[in-house]
């Protein structure tokens, strides 16, 4: 235990014809302009289902459906740790905003390495397709 604070995370891993939704965040925020799969803090009482509807629903405008757990992964950063829960989901309407997001995308899992991730999605990400794994995670 390293006595840090730990943030309970999840996201959205959205996948239509091989493609995968990834977001950019807003430069304004913590770990800016870097992409990830969209998502959020879960907050005190809320389940990470509820999270995961409700940040969607502030980042980009639009519902979803949550499905199964995928990947779970604890990325240390200097002042907090983040666990970050990934989640299948399905969008349940076509029409995304950049509401809370810098930018959104729909890319191969090929073309990942062309964006820069945060470090807790590149772990996430590591792990889910069987990359070569972050030395962190």
């Amino acid at each position: 235990m390293t006595g840090k604070r730990v943030i309970r995370v999840v996201a959205a891993v959205i996948e239509r014809d091989g493609r995968y939704l990834i977001t950019q965040r807003r430069s304004t925020g913590v770990l800016p302009l870097l992409w990830e799969f969209c998502g959020g803090k879960v907050e005190p009482g809320e389940s990470d289902p509820a999270a995961l509807r409700r940040e969607i629903l502030e980042r980009l405008g639009v519902a979803v459906k949550v499905g199964n757990l995928l990947s779970f992964v604890r990325h240390p950063y200097e002042h907090y740790e983040v666990e970050l829960y990934l989640y299948e989901c399905t969008l349940l309407e076509d029409n995304l905003q950049k509401l809370g997001v810098a930018d959104w995308r729909w890319v191969r899992s090929d073309e990942f390495r062309q964006y820069t991730f945060t470090p807790a999605d590149e772990a996430s990400m590591a792990k889910l397709l069987g990359l070569e794994p972050d030395a962190t995670s």
